[in-house]
């Protein structure tokens, strides 16, 4: 806590009130960092990817998809993917890449659920699992592993990408978001 209070305090932003968040960090850096609009500051991803990484909070992973440049994952993300790897992992199956492209779109939707409130799948030609309300990346992992349609596309051999997202309501709601391509 004390980082995010630090960098918040570098942008002048951080009031008492937000001193004692979550790690789940609200809008407060996104809104910064133009993630999000002041109107929609609580759906930003947690901790932001430039502030965590200039805190040390995170780490750059680098997509792998030929032509892709780097993208760099919140914590969050980072433990969506590791965990999501580590199911493969258990079934003999390749690693998932991260991919630019699918971080967009799986971030994007995400912050709209969380915005409206709404658990629904995008629109976007991609295999996704979508989830709400799950505390951490491991409970959702459980949670999709537990359920046959969503288990069939972590496991499927033939997704080698994926993008992954998750946010936080203004009411403290987590929705969370993976989306997969061959």
């Amino acid at each position: 806590m004390a980082k995010l209070a630090l960098c918040a305090a570098l942008v002048g932003m951080l009031t008492p009130a937000l001193q004692a968040e979550t790690p789940y960090h609200s809008g407060l850096h996104g809104a910064v960092l133009g993630l999000a609009t002041p109107a929609n500051r609580v759906e930003t991803p947690h901790y932001s990817a430039l502030c965590g990484a200039v805190l040390g909070l995170t780490t750059p992973e680098t997509a792998r998809s030929k032509g892709q440049a780097a993208i760099t994952l919140v914590a969050l993300e980072k433990s969506i993917v590791e965990h999501t790897n580590a199911e493969r992992a258990r079934y003999g199956l390749p690693p998932l890449q991260v991919d630019d492209d699918l971080m967009k779109s799986a971030r994007q939707h995400a912050q709209w659920m969380t915005r409206n409130r709404a658990l629904q799948h995008t629109s976007a030609p991609v295999a996704e699992n979508i989830a709400m309300g799950q505390p951490d990346s491991r409970s959702v992992l459980a949670s999709w592993m537990d359920s046959s349609g969503h288990r069939a596309n972590i496991l499927n051999p033939g997704h080698r990408r994926i993008g992954v997202a998750g946010f936080l309501s203004a009411s403290g709601t987590m929705f969370w978001c993976q989306q997969f391509r061959p």
